[in-house]
């Protein structure tokens, strides 16, 4: 090897020793993919200079803008955070060379909507179970629509956007939600302080023992809150939508032994002002 393909050799090492250095190597590992993604680069600018830029824009806006990049992010850019993934919540994705690759759609078909790595396209779903923000995003209906919580570590502290919407402002929120039919995203939310069953909730629960329930419709960009009556013991509702009814469980345990719901209403009825 000639002198300057030496340098060019070792300078081309100490630029990736500068990337590993300053972006870590699961980011680097996602070189090619952020080569391409103009919005992965900023969300992972972001995500790593946090200690700069919260002392220069405030925790608030901070968090904002976080909430508005994880909204606009592919998967693929998410994955390239090192959050943990649908296959492996506890660690960052270690299939980046296959993920980072571009997902082959038949005609006439969608993406999946839940993948599983190492896949094409990256994993459907993502969870922070390191920092401060613990951040859960979930993707639906062939990455049409997303969820992006930053739950903060207290139910008052969390934020919710719904394909970059700002949805439960104002709302103690639970610790995730759940997407029904990939078009309804459910989340647990603080429940009737009057309720004659409200008290604290069982150990781990992020919420008091009553809850109600957020439902927002991504098609229609709408969102209701369920609020359970004195004679609904509402500790883990749930939906389920059928033939144009959204049906509505006290308990996973009621609607997997197919008991009665407390609610039946119509699913694209709008709710009364």
């Amino acid at each position: 090897m000639d002198a300057a393909a030496e340098a060019a050799a070792a300078a081309e090492r100490a630029g990736h020793q500068r990337m590993v250095e300053r972006w870590g190597r699961s980011a680097v590992e996602w070189q090619g993919w952020l080569a391409r993604s103009p919005v992965g680069v900023d969300l992972i600018h972001w995500w790593f200079d946090e200690v700069e830029l919260t002392a220069l824009v405030g925790e608030e806006r901070y968090v904002e803008r976080l909430g508005e990049l994880l909204s606009q992010a592919a998967a693929r850019d998410i994955a390239a955070m090192g959050l943990g993934c649908t296959r492996r919540v506890d660690r960052a994705c270690r299939f980046a060379e296959i993920c980072s690759q571009d997902p082959v759609v038949p005609p006439g078909e969608k993406l999946a909507s839940y993948r599983y790595g190492g896949i094409p396209g990256a994993c459907s779903s993502f969870i922070d179970c390191w920092s401060k923000r613990e951040i859960d995003v979930t993707f639906a209906d062939g990455d049409n629509h997303r969820s992006v919580l930053l739950f903060r570590d207290h139910p008052a502290e969390a934020r919710l956007w719904v394909d970059g919407v700002r949805v439960g402002e104002g709302q103690w929120l639970d610790k995730g939600g759940f997407w029904v039919d990939e078009r309804f995203f459910t989340i647990r939310i603080e429940g009737p302080k009057d309720h004659p069953e409200q008290g604290l909730g069982p150990m781990g629960s992020q919420l008091y023992n009553i809850v109600s329930l957020l439902i927002h419709d991504a098609e229609r960009g709408t969102t209701r809150i369920l609020v359970p009556e004195d004679t609904e013991n509402w500790t883990d509702p749930v939906l389920a939508v059928r033939d144009g009814m959204g049906w509505v469980y006290p308990t996973r345990e009621d609607r997997a032994a197919g008991g009665a719901p407390d609610r039946i209403f119509p699913i694209d009825e709008q709710e009364a002002d």
